[in-house]
């Protein structure tokens, strides 16, 4: 230690202190248009005012116009534009000559606590926090003035002078309209919007400034208050001040692993996914601490990311907060978070996208389209943008309840989006054109009688090789085999009922070798066979789990299509702990005969022909007993709805009115609408059934 302090002699000590007197008026000002050597000091301040919320400072400033420098004809024809010809207090200036400039202000850096302004005097640095960063830049405000003067002054050459004996206009009748009570999600929008923040900056008044040069005298008695006033306190107020500084809640931009592992798990998983966008497993375990449990991260990854191709994408809503907007077009996080999906879900069934076909069905700016991509993708040169990374079908193998458990959520998110941009499974097949190196994986779902119907194709055009693999059956398979085209064996059994297949939100529906599938078991009893079962197998009865849901989910919602239930099936799959077996094996045809045993029955609401709803949307289910005396305002709703696929409020208190007497009240009527109803343009539909 000796020998060190040899090499490196401390040479000079000097003590720092924290002037506090100025810390929230300090501003630094930079004039980055010209350099250090041209000052403003000697120029002569006409007015200064701030905005200090904003933190908006203008400035003007007189120009020399006896400088040699000066155009004194550019001047006076700058003047002529901006006010005219006319003398008015309110013109611009005043001595029919651009003698003026205005100066505004920007902010260099929204956070300033890492900077400080020092001032050295006698051994001794004071130091004094920042309030802002503001550069002075000039502003040409002046020609939008001289432009909306010269438009005003075309106007009225186009018009004419009017003439005072002209007769008045006749009277007009004017329709009065009352615009709808704003809703929640119009009013955020409208806050977000960029016309919004313009009002509300505008709205703040300035404060008008008295601007003192330099050499002033009331300006060497403000620096005064640069020096620390209380020598004793603030030596030690000072590092409480740099440990602010240095010691930041969590990483930023550059991560630091040493502040990085200071903070809870969950945190450094989601800092490191914010960060990183896109990251296989193996990675993320690599930069957390040694020995930190597998488990623990897979629970805290899957909070904050989802998975596509077997690696872990942060989640939309991380990137994308509640109630902030893009940076490049001002479009709110909801939607998006909603495009952003989109593109994950896409890169769920392919390698590759194209950037049109995905900027035509979300509708969002080319900016937005394009940070998605380059979130997870890398542009490849005629194949569109490829997934970042390679598929890690190690991790699926090695957690296939996580998989399962990410597959049961992205069919929830699958479901939510073919709403919002109307489109179907069927756009995930592939295409014929398909180019060459582009991986599609598409939801297939192909009945025990289509494939028996392939088979025979395929023996009837290939007798021999059919013949071949009947001779040669794979080891372990029982009975009779058929080998279509693509290799796929069938067994010839009798065909199950369509009904009784699993629906295909379920997680058999998946092709195999789906990227975020797991590998799924082919059953070895001909009557656990979902595609292949033999006909006439009674179905399965519900079991007591799956009956609680659908009765604890239909008292909640009390209307619900078939579509939006297994949504929510789906989603309280993924809920269910890792591991968890539970309603493996639920087909469409146990989930309604489910609900009809819960005391719900089906309303045959009559959607209009030109409905674009799928089968499944247009199957309306509701609550029909739960044991109240309102269940007989329900049933006469739902009566109603069997007639008609909207109807207006005052018709369905009419019906009440007319089947219940004096049993049915407005408030009665407020809770049957709230419940089982939703409006639109002063019309009525059944919950569900309005489509988007």
């Amino acid at each position: 230690m000796a020998s060190g302090e040899e090499d490196d002699p401390i040479i000079q000590e000097i003590d720092v202190y924290l002037a506090k007197s100025l810390v929230d008026k300090l501003y630094l000002f930079q004039y980055p248009v010209r350099p250090s050597s041209m000052t403003y000091d000697d120029v002569t301040h006409l007015s200064a005012k701030i905005k200090p919320k904003q933190q908006k400072v203008e400035l003007e400033m007189a120009i020399n116009t006896l400088s040699p420098n000066y155009c004194r004809s550019k001047g006076e024809q700058i003047a002529l534009n901006v006010d005219g010809t006319a003398s008015e207090d309110s013109n611009t200036y005043s001595v029919k000559m651009m003698d003026k400039q205005t100066f505004t202000s920007i902010q260099s850096t929204t956070n300033t606590s890492r900077y400080a302004a020092a001032i050295f005097r006698q051994g001794e640095l004071h130091v004094t926090p920042l309030q802002g960063i503001l550069q002075m830049r000039p502003s040409f405000s002046y020609l939008d003035k001289a432009d909306s003067k010269h438009r005003e002054r075309e106007a009225a050459n186009e018009g004419g002078d009017s003439s005072q004996d002209e007769a008045e206009e006749d009277v007009k009748a004017v329709t009065v309209r009352f615009s709808r009570p704003e809703s929640e999600q119009a009013r955020q929008r409208r806050i977000q919007s960029y016309d919004f923040l313009q009002k509300k900056h505008a709205e703040e008044p300035w404060v008008h400034l008295h601007y003192h040069s330099i050499n002033d005298g009331r300006s060497d008695h403000e620096r005064q208050y640069l020096y620390c006033q209380s020598m004793g306190v603030l030596t030690s107020s000072f590092p409480c001040f740099c440990r602010a500084v240095e010691k930041p809640a969590g990483p930023s931009n550059v991560l630091s692993m040493a502040q990085l592992r200071t903070l809870p798990l969950g945190d450094q998983v989601k800092t490191l996914m914010k960060n990183v966008k896109v990251m296989p497993f193996a990675n993320l375990m690599g930069l957390l601490t040694p020995g930190t449990d597998s488990t623990a991260v897979l629970r805290c990854i899957q909070q904050v990311a989802l998975l596509v191709q077997g690696n872990w994408v942060v989640k939309s809503d991380v990137l994308y907060p509640k109630n902030s907007c893009s940076p490049h077009s001002g479009v709110p996080a909801e939607v998006l978070c909603r495009g952003r999906d989109f593109v994950m879900w896409r890169f769920t069934h392919e390698r590759s996208v194209m950037r049109k076909e995905i900027a035509g069905i979300i509708k969002l700016p080319p900016e937005d389209v394009k940070d998605f991509l380059e979130h997870m993708a890398v542009p490849r040169i005629n194949r569109g943008w490829e997934f970042l990374l390679p598929s890690d079908s190690d991790f699926i193998r090695k957690h296939p309840d996580v998989a399962q458990r990410q597959q049961m959520l992205w069919l929830g998110i699958q479901s939510k989006l073919e709403k919002v941009f109307n489109f179907s499974k069927e756009d995930l097949a592939p295409k014929k054109d398909q180019p060459r190196g582009v991986v599609v994986f598409a939801f297939v779902h192909m009945s025990g009688e289509q494939r028996l119907k392939a088979a025979r194709e395929r023996a009837r055009q290939n007798p021999p090789s059919v013949q071949k693999d009947l001779r040669a059956p794979p080891q372990g398979q029982a009975g009779d085999c058929v080998s279509t085209g693509t290799g796929v064996r069938v067994k010839e059994e009798p065909v199950s009922d369509a009904e009784d297949e699993p629906m295909d939100t379920s997680s058999a529906a998946l092709a195999n070798g789906s990227i975020n599938g797991y590998p799924s078991s082919a059953t070895s009893s001909p009557t656990s066979d979902p595609h292949n079962g033999h006909a006439g197998t009674p179905a399965p009865s519900p079991s007591p789990e799956l009956r609680d849901f659908v009765w604890n989910t239909f008292r909640k919602h009390y209307v619900l299509t078939l579509s939006e239930v297994k949504r929510l099936f789906n989603l309280h799959l993924a809920s269910l702990p890792p591991g968890h077996s539970l309603f493996h094996t639920v087909s469409d045809r146990l989930l309604q005969d489910t609900i009809l045993m819960s005391h719900c029955k089906q309303i045959l609401v009559p959607f209009p022909a030109q409905s674009k709803a799928a089968a499944d949307e247009q199957k309306v289910f509701a609550v029909w007993e739960t044991g109240e005396t309102f269940d007989k305002h329900r049933q006469v709703l739902y009566e109603i709805f069997t007639k008609s696929y909207r109807v207006r409020r005052n018709a369905i208190q009419a019906k009440l009115t007319h089947e219940l007497g004096d049993q049915s009240t407005k408030a009665d009527m407020d809770r049957l609408l709230k419940e089982c109803c939703v409006s639109i343009g002063g019309m009525w539909y059944l919950k569900g059934t309005l489509q988007s």
